[in-house]
């Protein structure tokens, strides 16, 4: 799953984006209402998480244009207004939820999490890859049923292959998406977490497997 973070302070988005890619997704960052409403039209995200408080103009524009636009991406407003007439303002404006800041790390995620599940088939819940059932708001992964446990970063690589399966990803295109990381030539992080993610899905008796395409990258292969 891809969130979409539209914030001017550096260190709150950083802290942001760290929060919701330990809890799995893959993270977007906008500094600005306009770059965050460009990306908002051009990306299907499966949430937003929006401050109202922006350099070139007030986020509550942003929310307001994207509803017009027909975007139905949840969006969770993250701001650090707080009074009723701000909360009814964003809210009539086609918020999902409100969160005020300062914020824990935990309710982040969980109101993240619920404005997704409310989102329902926008979403696609499920997504069913071979004998293995991605659950992609609780980052649940089965095979035949019987639970798989993976990390947070082995569940969003698996995630990401699985809604491409059959094609070849290349580990630049990994990095970018997954570890959120430019392509280091020397690095070796993307072998190391499909190594382990190969054989998580081995031990799980799974049938699907990860297909090293040579001088290209990884294809997840379904029988």
């Amino acid at each position: 799953m891809r969130i979409l973070v539209i914030e001017d302070d550096r260190l709150v988005a950083d802290l942001m984006r760290q929060v919701l890619m330990d809890d799995g997704y893959a993270v977007d960052v906008a500094p600005a209402a306009e770059d965050g409403q460009k990306l908002a039209l051009a990306t299907p995200y499966d949430a937003i998480v929006l401050d109202l408080e922006l350099p070139d103009r007030n986020g509550l524009s942003v929310l307001q244009n994207l509803r017009r636009e027909g975007t139905t991406t949840p969006i969770v407003v993250a701001t650090a207004h707080d009074t009723t007439a701000d909360v009814v303002r964003a809210l009539d404006a086609g918020a999902d939820d409100y969160l005020q800041k300062p914020f824990a790390n935990e309710v982040l995620a969980a109101r993240v999490r619920a404005a997704i599940r409310r989102g329902g088939a926008r979403s696609m819940e499920k997504v069913q890859v071979g004998d293995l059932t991605l659950h992609r708001v609780n980052h649940e992964v089965q095979c035949q049923g019987k639970p798989v446990n993976l990390t947070a970063r082995q569940y969003a690589l698996l995630e990401f292959l699985a809604m491409r399966a059959g094609e070849t990803v290349t580990r630049p295109i990994l990095l970018e998406h997954v570890w959120h990381l430019q392509f280091d030539p020397g690095s070796n992080v993307v072998d190391v977490h499909v190594a382990q993610l190969r054989k998580r899905l081995r031990e799980s008796g799974s049938a699907v497997d990860i297909r090293t395409v040579r001088g290209e990258g990884y294809a997840l292969e379904v029988p």
